[in-house]
């Protein structure tokens, strides 16, 4: 009798955890903790093994989570294909051919499952905790991600073409980019430094090599050498001399006038964000604290909370 009594009561504490997790409104660190404290040791492990087997990974699924929350805020909308009713992120022109990770996030969501015996953790909070555990992987620092956040069941392509920064924009229009999402000057340098890892599509600053005149010319000449004037669209270059390391050459790189996107040497130009380069140049201790507390900021982002939304089973498809 004792025995089906304490079922009983694991059964109604169960329940109970499960009914609050539906009604917060509010993200928490320790969302999951007592509902499947398996769930953050998984995605780690899933994200790690990936980032042995390529180092570039990392970068990728940083860009997935800043790439989502850009977009109508951090709800996964960015990992729906297409269907009828669905214009999927990932043909958008910021996305389209180079946004990369997915199959990533399938493996997390299905390890994750496992775990927890069900369906329990959104995609939203796999990729917010999949972008920390790669910057951690390659060296960057680490951070509480808050979590509690639910899966979209709808996407916005035409948004993604809208509100993802492209590679061209100068300091003003970053800044007002930025200032739509509720980010401020800082949170825009500190988040650019993002680029201290990964790779660009000669695409994205073929303009700024053989256009712009803030450029160091041997820099330049380099960059010219696998990425022609016509064709080679999709070869690659590194964002910055240590792609898979997070430290501050990113910033050193632009006081050099060797950004290589526009967008990048446009934080140091003769602007407002000048000195937080110059800072973050030198102090890498800074950069990575102000790294940390603007992914919080940014993966805070209109997330869907309480019964908004949805909990994917499948984080390519709506549940039916």
């Amino acid at each position: 009798m004792a025995l089906k009594y304490s079922f009983f009561v694991l059964h109604v504490l169960v329940m109970f955890s499960l009914a609050s997790m539906a009604l917060s409104d509010s993200l928490s660190p320790s969302f999951y903790n007592h509902v499947c404290p398996q769930a953050l040791p998984a995605i780690k492990r899933v994200v790690e093994a990936a980032v042995r087997k390529e180092r570039r990974m990392g970068a990728s699924l940083l860009r997935l989570h800043f790439h989502d929350c850009f977009v109508n805020g951090c709800d996964a909308s960015i990992l729906l294909d297409k269907t009828a009713t669905i214009d999927s992120e990932k043909t958008a022109i910021p996305n389209n051919n180079s946004i990369r990770g997915f199959d990533v996030i399938d493996k997390i969501k299905s390890e994750v499952d496992k775990c927890c015996g069900r369906s329990i953790v959104s995609c939203a909070d796999i990729v917010a905790v999949a972008a920390r555990d790669s910057v951690v992987a390659l060296g960057g620092p680490t951070w509480e991600v808050p979590l509690g956040r639910r899966d979209a069941t709808t996407a916005s392509r035409t948004t993604a073409n809208n509100d993802i920064p492209p590679p061209f924009l100068d300091l003003p229009a970053l800044i007002n980019n930025f200032k739509k999402q509720g980010l401020d000057e800082k949170d825009l340098v500190a988040l650019s430094g993002g680029h201290t890892l990964g790779f660009a599509q000669c695409s994205t600053f073929r303009n700024r090599i053989y256009n712009d005149t803030n450029i160091e010319s041997t820099f330049a000449s380099q960059r010219k050498a696998n990425c022609p004037r016509n064709g080679g669209n999709t070869n690659l270059a590194p964002l910055d001399p240590t792609p898979a390391l997070f430290d501050s050459k990113y910033f050193s790189n632009l006081l050099s006038k060797k950004g290589l996107l526009h967008s990048d040497q446009a934080l140091f130009n003769g602007g407002q964000t000048d000195n937080l380069v110059k800072k973050y140049s030198t102090n890498l201790g800074s950069f990575s604290k102000d790294f940390a507390e603007s992914m919080i900021k940014m993966g805070n982002i209109k997330p869907l909370t309480g019964n908004q939304g949805q909990i994917r089973v499948n984080c390519r498809k709506v549940n039916v």
